[in-house]
């Protein structure tokens, strides 16, 4: 596991904010000289501390005006396969092996509420593993 010292830290955060920084601006705002900072980057992704960079989008702004956080509960020794369905399901956003009342936690974003009813009730609970679904509607929603 990648040790992190101080600078790393505030380069993480700053390309959490802004993932679109140049090497340069992250030197001038980390106070360190343009080398150490593209040599820091690149020890920080191929450590996989940054496994990549990505464009925030506003999912109603792209046609997706309904989103539902979709919990599962599975078969016991299910995950490997099951994970590899969901990752087929576009409309799956983010999936998570999680604890508790359920196993898997989905964010499903969808054009609306009738494309919504199609992937949980003739993707989800077609899948073999899934034992049952609860739907929770994201009336509003703030990503960071």
């Amino acid at each position: 596991m990648p040790v992190l010292d101080d600078i790393d830290r505030r380069m993480v955060a700053e390309l959490q904010r802004d993932g679109r920084l140049t090497g340069r601006a992250l030197a001038e705002r980390l106070t360190i000289s343009r080398a150490n900072a593209y040599a820091r980057l690149a020890r920080l992704v191929d450590d996989g501390v940054v496994t990549g960079f990505t464009a925030l989008v506003d999912p109603d702004r792209v046609g997706l005006h309904t989103s539902a956080y979709v919990t599962l509960t599975v078969r016991q020794n299910s995950w490997r396969e099951l994970r590899e369905q969901l990752r087929a399901i576009p409309e799956v956003r983010h999936m998570a092996l999680v604890g508790g009342d359920f196993d898997v936690l989905l964010l499903v974003r969808t054009t609306g509420n009738d494309a919504l009813r199609s992937v949980v009730l003739e993707r989800l609970q077609a899948l073999p593993t899934v034992v049952s679904t609860r739907t929770i509607l994201i009336f509003e929603d703030e990503s960071r």
